[in-house]
């Protein structure tokens, strides 16, 4: 027996074979076979009109009909193994969703904003965007290094490995014929890969690539986070985000792509162990559950998956779903030339060569972000003078950075000038709320927040949404499902930077050391300030992945009183050459400690850098010019600063030869930095 839309059609050799019942079946067969036919006939007919190209708009009660018929054939085909008729069911139907779905794409991709999102303009994509290199390569395993050492090390191989396109993505490779499910794609926050989904998208739906997909359903983790306590089947959230399926009568024979960007924002519990097995798309289940069982090929099977994350988060994702994983690296050398030469033109030389010059931030131009952080603060100094003091720190870049989006704010909402900056009572509190959240939300490792984490924070919820306006491009306000807000830094290295001002701004206001809560202001020190950073380095040393690298780097420029002039109102002069000369010193005695990491150690000798002390690099510099290294015996504190250089130098580390410098174990540890960066090391 089978059910076929209303008619339910029956076996007669299963009835027992009396000759009188067969003579009575067989009037009765002849009835039920003229209303079968004359049914199919009425159906196909309907069915034709339906797929006619002229067939005019019908009504409300004609469409439903016409639907119900259309999803009776095309059961039918499917149970019929008529795959290919199907397709082209879907592809001709009257409810065209895949035309609607193109076009609320479209509508959705089409344009980004730049600078101020709430008061600045928006750009076309297509006109903005810049290819991104991509590579293929690596493993899912957790990410154990800080984003800013990761990049370090990456961004001398950008033109090494071969770069793939977004059209490559799901191809078949040479070495792995079979067909590519599933993609998890990495980078660095800022670097680009949200707006690499976005490009795909809107190529999709203008034609211009992909069309061997015949559906595409991009998410982001944000807007899934908001249904962590809801119900749906597959069916159900698809038509929960994208209104014009609820008119698709089934998918799960199409080619069909998911992508979910940002699985290092995910709160959803993805428990790959535990979850409950899920193959029916009608069926309801958790979101994380839809998820879970969409990862691992029990729901939709033929479906492709594209997740990107950053690389702390990829271990979350089994390495046996993941057929291929790639790696956005951002911009490379020729990239960020072009950037910069389109924004200053007649200056860009200039900017390019002091860029290039100061290899911490030529590094972090490998962002596109960074790059336009950067750009800002350029722009704001040469307005000011024909040749501007350029920073020549990140401490000091970040603070420039600060104060520009503080003359933003004056200008606004303010009526200001935008030429002089005075810290109101309100802007401080901004800031230090602010810093505050920054800070306790790093010690989390959290980059994205929630009401909830506001007012964990003191913040009130509505005036946050002022502060986003305000500092759109410190602090940035996201609308996701429901319209509830999620808040975010731009990018990681400003969360960093604006949690060093709320632990500078507590020491220096009421001496509580954020970074030592057992620490006692009573307790009696000879130096306090001097004891308040060597705690701060402690710190951060024993992080075990650098979350606090950046973060020290920032506190330890902020104690400079060239860089508290330029916040002058915001914070107190507190500088002392004592206090530095101390810090200095017990850096560079960690630097000779046994035990410390290489990647510990090069990020002590930036903090040097941001100290303005260079005795230690110039040591190395002129064992170097003397030729002098490989019969002398060199510190701990001088290997890692022989590894700053060389890897702060325009030189070519296609091939390392650490026989050079010396051939020995000590050696080999020393300058490891150098030796992960370079293609070939002898």
């Amino acid at each position: 027996m089978a059910q076929i839309g209303k008619f339910t059609f029956v076996s007669f050799e299963s009835i027992p074979g009396q000759l009188w019942l067969q003579q009575q079946l067989t009037t009765k067969y002849g009835v039920l076979e003229e209303q079968i036919l004359r049914f199919v006939r009425q159906q196909l007919q309907r069915l034709h009109r339906l797929l006619a190209s002229d067939y005019p708009e019908c009504s409300e009660s004609e469409e439903e009909e016409s639907k119900e018929v259309l999803t009776i054939t095309l059961d039918f085909l499917k149970k019929m193994d008529q795959e290919h008729l199907a397709q082209r069911l879907f592809s001709r139907s009257k409810v065209g969703f895949r035309d609607k779905l193109k076009c609320d794409l479209q509508q959705k991709f089409s344009y980004v904003f730049q600078g101020v999102a709430k008061a600045g303009d928006s750009a076309p994509l297509t006109q903005i965007y810049t290819e991104l290199y991509i590579t293929e390569g690596g493993a899912s395993e957790v990410n154990q290094e800080h984003e800013v050492r990761h990049m370090e090390t990456t961004s001398r191989r950008l033109a090494v490995p071969e770069t793939i396109t977004c059209e490559d993505l799901f191809k078949a490779r040479p070495h792995s014929p079979e067909p590519i499910r599933f993609v998890l794609t990495k980078g660095v926050a800022g670097v680009g890969k949200t707006v690499l989904t976005q490009k795909f998208s809107l190529d999709w739906a203008e034609g211009r690539a992909h069309q061997d997909l015949q559906l595409l359903f991009p998410f982001t983790f944000r807007e899934l986070n908001v249904l962590r306590d809801s119900q749906f089947s597959l069916v159900g959230l698809l038509h929960h985000f994208f209104s014009p399926s609820k008119d698709l009568c089934s998918f799960q024979q199409l080619q069909v792509l998911f992508i979910f960007d940002g699985l290092d924002e995910c709160r959803l519990p993805l428990d790959f162990s535990r979850t409950q097995v899920l193959t029916d798309p009608a069926e309801s289940a958790s979101v994380h559950v839809l998820l879970v069982n969409l990862i691992r090929g029990k729901l939709l099977p033929s479906a492709r998956i594209w997740i990107t994350t950053r690389p702390a988060a990829a271990n979350q994702i089994p390495a046996e779903c993941v057929s291929i994983v790639t790696e956005v690296r951002g911009f490379a050398d020729s990239q960020k030339e072009q950037y910069f030469r389109k924004r200053f033109r007649d200056q860009a030389t200039v900017i390019i060569s002091h860029i290039k010059g100061i290899r911490s931030l030529h590094i972090m131009c490998h962002i596109p972000v960074f790059c336009w952080i950067l750009s800002t603060v350029l722009q704001n100094l040469l307005k000011q003078t024909k040749e501007p003091e350029l920073p020549r720190t990140l401490t000091r870049m970040y603070a420039h950075f600060l104060v520009v989006q503080a003359k933003v704010q004056s200008i606004k909402y303010h009526q200001g000038s935008g030429v002089d900056l005075h810290w109101t009572p309100e802007t401080r509190e901004m800031v230090w709320s602010l810093g505050k959240l920054a800070f306790e939300q790093l010690q989390k490792g959290n980059l994205i927040f929630y009401e909830s984490d506001l007012s964990e924070c003191g913040l009130d919820a509505a005036a946050a949404s002022v502060y986003s306006g305000v500092f759109t491009q410190v602090f940035r306000q996201e609308s996701g499902l429901y319209q509830d807000k999620v808040y975010c830094f731009i990018h990681l290295s400003v969360q960093e930077f604006m949690a060093a001002l709320h632990v500078h701004q507590s020491f220096y206001s009421s001496r509580k050391n954020l970074l030592d809560p057992s620490h006692s202001p009573e307790r009696p020190e000879s130096d306090p300030e001097a004891a308040f950073y060597r705690s701060a380095v402690d710190q951060a040393l024993q992080s075990p992945n650098g979350h606090l690298d950046l973060f020290l780097r920032f506190l330890l420029g902020l104690s400079l009183l060239t860089n508290q002039s330029l916040l002058q109102g915001l914070l107190t002069h507190t500088e002392s050459d004592q206090t530095n000369q101390e810090t200095v010193k017990y850096i560079k005695q960690k630097l000779n400690e046994k035990g410390l990491s290489a990647e510990r150690s090069l990020n002590l000798v930036h903090c040097l850098n941001e100290l303005h002390d260079h005795s230690l690099v110039q040591e190395v510099q002129k064992n170097i010019r003397e030729g002098s290294l490989s019969d002398r015996n060199m510190s701990p504190a001088q290997w890692s600063a022989l590894s700053f250089v060389l890897l702060s130098s325009d030189s070519d580390l296609e091939e390392f030869d650490l026989r050079k410098y010396q051939a020995s174990e000590n050696a080999l540890l020393g300058l490891l930095p150098v030796v992960r960066a370079s293609t070939k090391a002898l």
